[in-house]
C-alpha cells in the first residue's frame, strides 16, 4: 500500500457558495496524490442531521468553523496518517473510533470533510476516476439531471416569510437518449426562463441559479407553474421534461396546530389540503418529483403520498442520509427515494452503507451537492448508478457529467425516465420507449 499510504492531513476554513464558511480537508498520499473535500451546512437543515462544530461568537455570525478545522489537524490527522487511503472503511472506522460519539464531539463537518478527502486521495493515488473508485466496473449510468427554475417565499404579502429560500423548483430533463442531450435541454429551458423573468421584472441571476421572484409579480404559485409549463412547451420539450419541487415543508410547518403557513400562497393549510395540491400538480403540471412534501417526522402521511401520487417522493429532512431513519421509513412505506448528502451523515462509509440498504429494499438514491460536494457529486452519482440528481444539468457539475460520459464512451448509459421512481413516472418511461 506504500503509494496510497496517507502522508499528511490538514484543513482550512474556506468560503463557500452557501454563504457561510466551510471546512476543507486536504489529504496527501506517499505517491504525491492529493484529495481535497469541503463540508458546509445547508440552508434548510433537518433537526436529525449530525451536529456540526461551529465557533459561536460574533465572527461569521457564530458560524465560523475553526474549531472543526483544528479538530481535523489535531485530533483526526494523528490517527489516520500512515493508513491506506484506498481502504476507505478502515480509515472511516478509525475516525469514528477516536472517541465515543466522535462525530458529535469532533464535529460532523470535520469528519465528513476528512472522509471525503480520503476518498478522493485514494482514487488519485490509484490513478483512477473517482466514480470508478466508488462503483468499480459497474459505474456506467448517468442520471436524469435538472435545471434550477425558481425559489423563495414571502412573495405574496401578508407578512408571512420563511428562512431557506424554499420551496425550490427545477425542471427535470428525462426524455432524452443521452446525458448531453438532456444537458442541452437544461440550458435551453433555463435560458428561456431567465429571459422571461428579466422581461417580467427587470432582472435574473447567473444561469445556474434559482431565480427569486419578488413580491407583487404573481398572485400565487399557480401562476408561476403555468409560466413554467409554457416555457417547456415553447422550447419544444413537452412530454420530455417534468418538474421537481423541494418543498422543505418544515420551514412552513407549525408543530402546535400541525398546519402549514404561507406555502404556495399566504394562507395556512392542512396536510389534506397540501395533498390535494400535490395531486393537481401531478395531473395538470407534470410534476415528477416532490422532496419532503410533509414535515420531517410525518412518515405516515408521506407514505400515503408515495402510494397515491405515483411519482418520486424524496426524503431529505425525513431521512438525513441516516441508515436508522431510512430503515424506519422503509418499514412505513414512506417515500421511495433517499436524498443523498454525503456530508450529512458524517463519513463516506456510512453514506455508502445507507445507499446499499436503500437499494436492497427498492428505494432510489438522489444525490445533492448542497453540503459542499461540488462537481464531485457527478462522480458520486455515476459511482452509485443513481437514477436522478438534484439540478446538475449545466455548470461545473454538468461539465463533469459530460466529461464522464465522454470517458465512458460506448459504456455510458443515460437512464432517462426509467431512473425516476413512481408508477406514473414508469408509465412515462414506457411511453418514451426507455
Amino acid at each position: 500500500m506504500s503509494g496510497t499510504t496517507i502522508k499528511s492531513v490538514t484543513a482550512h476554513q474556506v468560503y463557500t457558495n452557501r454563504g457561510k464558511p466551510g471546512v476543507e480537508a486536504i489529504v496527501t498520499t506517499e505517491n504525491g496524490a492529493v484529495g481535497r473535500a469541503m463540508c458546509t451546512s445547508g440552508e434548510s437543515v433537518g433537526t436529525h442531521e449530525i451536529e456540526f462544530q461551529f465557533d459561536g461568537g460574533e465572527k461569521f455570525r457564530g458560524k465560523g468553523v475553526m474549531r472543526a478545522v483544528n479538530n481535523v489537524k489535531e485530533v483526526i490527522a494523528p490517527v489516520i496518517v500512515g493508513m491506506d487511503a484506498a481502504a476507505q472503511q478502515e480509515v472511516d472506522a478509525a475516525i469514528l473510533g477516536i472517541m465515543p460519539n466522535a462525530k458529535e464531539v469532533i464535529g460532523g463537518n470535520a469528519t465528513a470533510a476528512t472522509s471525503a478527502a480520503v476518498l478522493k486521495a485514494g482514487a488519485a493515488a490509484l490513478g483512477i476516476p473517482l466514480y470508478r473508485h466508488i462503483g468499480g466496473a459497474n459505474a456506467m449510468y448517468l442520471p436524469v439531471p435538472g435545471i434550477a427554475m425558481t425559489s423563495g417565499s414571502g412573495r405574496y404579502g401578508g407578512g408571512i416569510t420563511t428562512p431557506g429560500g424554499k420551496p425550490t423548483m427545477s425542471a427535470m430533463c428525462f426524455g432524452f437518449k443521452t446525458f448531453s442531450e438532456a444537458s442541452y435541454a437544461c440550458w435551453e429551458i433555463h435560458t428561456r426562463w431567465a429571459e422571461k423573468m428579466k422581461k417580467l421584472f427587470g432582472g435574473a441571476p447567473n444561469i445556474r441559479d434559482f431565480i427569486v421572484i419578488p413580491e407583487g409579480i404573481y398572485k400565487n404559485d399557480w401562476e408561476i407553474w403555468e409560466e413554467m409549463c409554457d416555457t417547456i412547451r415553447e422550447a419544444g420539450y413537452e412530454g420530455k421534461v417534468g418538474f421537481q419541487m423541494d418543498v422543505a415543508t418544515d420551514t412552513y410547518h407549525n408543530k402546535e396546530d400541525d398546519l402549514y403557513y404561507g406555502l404556495f400562497d399566504n394562507t395556512k393549510k392542512t396536510k389534506d389540503q397540501l395533498m390535494d395540491i400535490y395531486k393537481r400538480l401531478v395531473k395538470d403540471y407534470n410534476f415528477v418529483i416532490f422532496e419532503d412534501p410533509f414535515n420531517e417526522d410525518d412518515y405516515d402521511t408521506t407514505a400515503i403520498a408515495t402510494k397515491e401520487l405515483g411519482v418520486q417522493i424524496v426524503g431529505d429532512d425525513l431521512f438525513t442520509t441516516n441508515p436508522k431513519r431510512v430503515a424506519y421509513g422503509i418499514s412505513k412505506g414512506a417515500a421511495n427515494t433517499v436524498l443523498l448528502k454525503v456530508n450529512q451523515v458524517g463519513t463516506i462509509s456510512e453514506a455508502l452503507e445507507m445507499i446499499q440498504y436503500a437499494y436492497k429494499f427498492g428505494y432510489a438514491v438522489m444525490p445533492s451537492d448542497s453540503r459542499g460536494e461540488g462537481e464531485a457529486i457527478a462522480d458520486y452519482a455515476v459511482g452509485i448508478n443513481a437514477g436522478s440528481i438534484r439540478e446538475s444539468g449545466i455548470g461545473a457539475r454538468g461539465n463533469r457529467f459530460l466529461e464522464i460520459e465522454e470517458e465512458l464512451g460506448s459504456r455510458a448509459h443515460f437512464i432517462g425516465a426509467r431512473g425516476l421512481k413512481g408508477e406514473l413516472n414508469q408509465r412515462r418511461a414506457d411511453e418514451l420507449g426507455q
